[in-house]
């Protein structure tokens, strides 16, 4: 078996018994770049210079009795809107081209302190908007189950390369299911935790109240370990959330007996694929005949989140992106006559399509008018969003939905419609927008072979429950166990 195929614990495992060295594990996981890369396109910068030189350092500390971390010589892939000191953060935008952070977002201290390697920066929607990585300044990255379809996004490049086993895990971040959607089109495990419980300092601010950095794992086990090392309180992001340390490997138990699994029959209705649906009902009667107890819910508001998300977050995205203007940050016009014509065309050529739209929307509503008639009101309705959980959460302990009403579509398909591609988003924006921990686990395949994700959410900073769930939904099946063959698409 070929080191890259390996799980994270597995391999994680094998470098500390010393059965292989850092530099096999890296030279092979590098090979397996070459190869498949050109096909998937998931990176935007790879690192091997910084990678070797952290293996060296790694298996003389490794050599010499020193214990290098739970993570220690693994290979990780991390978004390229997470900083990182020396190396170019783009957010997969011409505005942020040749940007080179001058520190590391805290993530990224808390992998290394951990023994983590970083691979390289992944492709993504530019800015994280979007549901498909096709927004990219740079390129498109190929779904490897089907190279004429899409990845899902924003963390496109992030899911990709771990499911091409270009990675053993990688970063990504969730504003509106920017972690779970492209986990369940890639057949990979895709965790956003509470909002809270990672740090958000070094993510380059999308929606700074949605945003949430998360994993992306081949299994649960490993999501967990990736988990265990990133969560924890920090003082330089002033939303962290101050709990005690917990070890999230604890919750690893293949048992949902006594557990009540809700089921919200008035969400899962029309605009579902057959496939789709045919898979969550496979999925309820293996969690049925798991032990735990089904319960049939209600989330009267949640169907009005995809509307609020696109307030909020769009709201919150032209704040965060008037830093860009050719002076302070980004890209800058050369040609011009004044300050206004500067600020004009540095933006028209730094951002694209989606980001402009995004920006405008927002804009638009926050401006003097119309701030109490949009803003104002879906910031009220996400506080309904967000009774209706607690009140949903009073009778089950997990609500299980679908990740996504369809498996993943053709290139373009959606590009002369935002409102289908947002679609796409509409049963994981609910949990971005009342905060809430949610994972994406592979739940089966559709009848042209493309992977369905099955998602679980819990109660805020309840993640031992919801991992519980979701390791004994991928101990209870085998979807997980499949590999892409990364063949072109028919």
């Amino acid at each position: 078996m070929s080191l890259y195929s390996l799980t994270l614990t597995e391999v994680a495992k094998k470098i500390k018994n010393k059965e292989v060295t850092i530099k096999e594990v890296l030279d092979d996981i590098y090979s397996r770049i070459e190869a498949v890369e050109p096909k998937v396109d998931a990176y935007i910068t790879l690192t091997q210079d910084l990678a070797y030189k952290r293996a060296e350092e790694l298996q003389q500390r490794l050599d010499n009795g020193e214990d290098i971390g739970v993570l220690g010589g693994v290979p990780i892939a991390i978004k390229d809107n997470i900083c990182t000191n020396g190396v170019k953060t783009t957010c997969a935008s011409r505005m942020l081209e040749n940007f080179t952070p001058i520190y590391d977002a805290t993530v990224i201290k808390r992998l290394e302190e951990a023994g983590a390697i970083v691979l390289g920066k992944t492709n993504m929607d530019e800015f994280a908007m979007g549901s498909s990585t096709e927004t990219s300044y740079f390129k498109k990255t190929k779904n490897p189950w089907d190279l004429a379809r899409v990845p899902g996004g924003s963390s496109g490049g992030s899911a990709a390369a771990v499911s091409a086993q270009m990675a053993y895990a990688s970063l990504g971040s969730d504003t509106g299911g920017s972690i779970r959607q492209p986990a369940s089109y890639c057949s990979v495990v895709g965790l956003k935790p509470t909002y809270g419980l990672v740090s958000r300092f070094g993510l380059v601010a999308f929606a700074s109240s949605l945003d949430q950095i998360g994993p992306f794992a081949r299994t649960v086990e490993d999501a967990t370990m990736m988990l265990n090392v990133l969560a924890g309180h920090d003082n330089m992001d002033t939303t962290s959330a101050n709990l005690e340390k917990q070890d999230y490997t604890e919750a690893l138990v293949n048992d949902v007996k006594g557990k009540v699994i809700g089921i919200p029959t008035d969400f899962i209705t029309e605009g579902i694929h057959a496939d789709v649906k045919a898979a969550y009902d496979k999925a309820i009667e293996t969690m049925k005949n798991a032990g735990a107890e089904i319960k049939e819910i209600t989330l009267s508001y949640a169907k009005y989140s995809l509307a609020t998300y696109y307030i909020v977050a769009t709201a919150e995205a032209s704040s965060n992106l008037g830093r860009y203007d050719g002076i302070r940050y980004g890209h800058r016009a050369e040609d011009f006559n004044d300050l206004e014509e500067l600020y004009r065309k540095s933006r028209t050529e730094g951002f694209g399509p989606e980001v402009k739209r995004r920006i405008m929307l927002g804009t638009y509503v926050l401006s003097s008018g119309y701030y109490d008639a949009y803003y104002k009101r879906a910031q009220q309705v996400r506080t309904l969003i967000v009774e209706n959980f607690k009140k949903a959460f009073e009778d089950c302990d997990v609500i299980m939905i679908p990740t996504a009403p369809n498996t993943s579509f053709k290139f373009g398909e959606h590009s002369a419609s935002p409102l289908e591609m947002y679609l796409e988003d509409i049963y994981t924006v609910p949990v971005n927008i009342a905060g809430l921990p949610g994972i994406s686990v592979p739940g089966g395949f559709d009848s042209k072979g493309l992977p369905i994700g099955i998602q679980f959410i819990a109660k805020s900073f309840d993640e031992k429950n919801l991992l519980q769930v979701a390791y004994t939904f991928e101990q209870n099946t085998d979807y997980h166990t499949k590999e892409p063959t990364i063949e072109e698409g028919k």
